[in-house]
């Protein structure tokens, strides 16, 4: 670990491997782009994406704690990267992008208030950390692509300004009854019809300690789905990704409510956003930069939190089969296109798929009611069968 962070501060100092010239194409979350005819646009829609990497001086995590995230955030910080795609989805859109020096607007602000590194920040290192007691992880330790999904969707539970609905899908399978009744938690799904929680009540709210952009969400946008953060833990291989998963795998970045894909190799964690050819296009946390603190106006100096060199790339191949997919769906209706794209994935011929799609809960599954989500800590040996997908071993499934 401590020799990949070494290796990422060195090169980010030298020279960074251009982008390749190729005919085939290239997708980032959802968008295709030509490295011949739309570079600008590819890289420009790259340095978009938040980049959260390794910080140095922050205040102690817990009070008495490290002050640096170095050698063993990264797959927190990663986890930070897929969750603010989704509130950029959330509160920007797709299409926002950033360019240097020139002032955003507040919703930008806000997002990025949510990951500086305090205690108060809904989605900050010290929230992950501390959260991660819960699931078993002392703070400073490594986590997994299914423990920081489990971390983030109990801090989701506390931001009242995105009112997300983050779902992580279990056993490499997505129930779709599940998810409907987390996002439409007033309907009744035996008939009985609304009840009178379908609107939020209006009001100024505090975010981050700053107040709301002015161009805050309707309340009605929320009023009958509760937008959709929905990350799913898989295993795709043994000891390495089985190339039967390899064509799947693509077709995540090629969906267009595609958030990417949190993994990397072993105990070295980046977020995958694209891929062109048999390349993964990635943003890598493994550099360290010293903490930032906003404003008086709650504006944060943002240079640091874009990539603006040329983003990094693997061979497909070498990516650790331990990993989670994100996607964000806005509406009910998004949720169906992404069902109904993911069946029709599941028919074609070319590759495995990476999970099961069903209507309702299977007879066999263990609720998650029944599962203890806020366990006392003698159970950790329970915990890391629930949670730490990444240290079991693995039934392979398909369709």
């Amino acid at each position: 670990m401590d020799a990949a962070t070494l290796t990422y501060d060195t090169l980010r100092f030298g020279e960074f491997e251009e982008f390749p010239e190729t005919s085939e194409p290239v997708w980032i979350l959802g968008k295709q782009f030509s490295a011949l005819t739309e570079k600008d646009e590819l890289l420009s829609d790259i340095a978009s994406r938040l980049w959260l990497t390794y910080r140095k001086n922050f205040p102690p995590i817990g009070g008495t704690g490290p002050t640096s995230d170095t050698g063993w955030g990264c797959m927190l910080r990663c986890g930070q990267m897929i969750l603010g795609e989704a509130l950029v989805r959330r509160h920007l859109g797709r299409d926002w992008r950033w360019v240097r020096g020139q002032r955003q607007r507040e919703e930008y602000s806000s997002i990025l208030n949510a990951f500086i590194d305090k205690k108060d920040s809904y989605y900050s290192i010290h929230q992950i950390a501390q959260m991660g007691v819960g699931e078993g992880k002392s703070i400073g330790q490594w986590y997994g692509p299914n423990t920081v999904a489990q971390v983030l969707k109990k801090l989701a539970v506390f931001d009242s300004w995105s009112r997300m609905a983050v779902h992580v899908a279990m056993d490499n399978t997505v129930v779709i009854e599940e998810i409907k009744k987390l996002c439409m938690p007033w309907l009744d799904f035996d008939g009985a019809g609304c009840s009178e929680g379908a609107t939020a009540g209006a009001g100024a709210r505090q975010l981050n300690g700053c107040l709301e952009g002015a161009c805050a969400l309707a309340e009605e946008e929320t009023a009958l789905w509760r937008p959709l953060v929905l990350l799913i833990p898989l295993r795709l291989g043994l000891t390495d990704i089985n190339e039967a998963y390899i064509e799947t795998l693509k077709q995540c970045f090629m969906s267009p409510q595609s958030l990417g894909v949190i993994g990397g190799k072993p105990n070295s964690a980046h977020y995958f956003i694209g891929f062109v050819g048999e390349e993964l296009i990635y943003l890598d946390p493994h550099t360290t930069q010293p903490a930032v603190d906003p404003s008086d106006d709650s504006q944060v100096p943002d240079d640091s939190y874009h990539c603006q060199h040329p983003p990094c790339r693997m061979h497909i191949c070498e990516l650790d089969p331990s990993i989670a997919a994100g996607f964000f769906c806005r509406t009910e209706d998004e949720f169906d296109d992404w069902c109904a794209h993911i069946r029709k994935l599941s028919c074609c011929k070319g590759g495995l798929p990476m999970f099961e799609l069903v209507d309702s809960q299977p007879s066999h599954f263990i609720s998650a009611d029944v599962l203890n989500l806020t366990p006392d800590f003698s159970d950790s040996d329970r915990l890391e069968r629930f949670f730490d997908s990444e240290d079991e071993e693995f039934e392979i499934l398909s369709l």
